[in-house]
């Protein structure tokens, strides 16, 4: 098989990481994670995750935009969503009794189909450590974003302390 730096042919890939907690506040609505542009451990070769977004928005400060949670398909194809979730310890009986995560498309409402929502996960806090990974396959298109989302139910915000979220695009062919 063909390779490009790494990478099989036809594939384009999109990696990001983020390790600046992230403070989550709990109930229905859910918050989309986001990551810093540029960042070491972050790989972007293909330009899906960028300051300046396709639609010439300009993201000044990836911490307070949403839109820093954005990767944006650079082909369509078969897309591979990997995210790992990384969130504080729970506090004993005041804390979150069930931690939530989904893929979406479009959050922000950028095209006419927005907030088509996938792979919703609900889960149980650990006596130990909460770290979840999950994987999910869609098609992608060029000019529909994806995101990462996450909510709790603690009465509190809660830190969400570490998060990757990559797209891994095969030919639709």
């Amino acid at each position: 098989m063909a390779t490009d730096g790494g990478v099989a042919a036809g594939v384009q890939v999109c990696s990001l990481k983020v390790d600046t907690p992230q403070l989550i506040s709990p109930g229905a609505t859910y918050t989309i994670v986001r990551f810093p542009f540029g960042a070491a451990e972050s790989t972007d070769r293909f330009e899906m995750h960028q300051a300046v977004q396709p639609d010439g928005y300009v993201v000044s400060d990836w911490t307070t935009d949403d839109r820093s949670g954005l990767i944006w398909p650079s082909k369509a194809g078969w897309g591979h969503l990997h995210a790992m979730i990384q969130w504080e310890s729970a506090s004993g009986t005041a804390g979150y009794t069930e931690l939530r995560d989904q893929y979406v498309r479009d959050p922000l409402g950028l095209t006419p189909h927005p907030n088509d929502t996938t792979a919703t996960e609900h889960r149980t806090p650990t006596p130990g450590g909460q770290y979840y990974v999950k994987n999910h396959g869609v098609f992608v298109v060029p000019g529909t974003p994806v995101a990462l989302r996450v909510t709790h139910n603690d009465a509190n915000p809660r830190l969400l302390t570490l998060a990757e979220f990559k797209l891994v695009i095969h030919d639709a062919a």
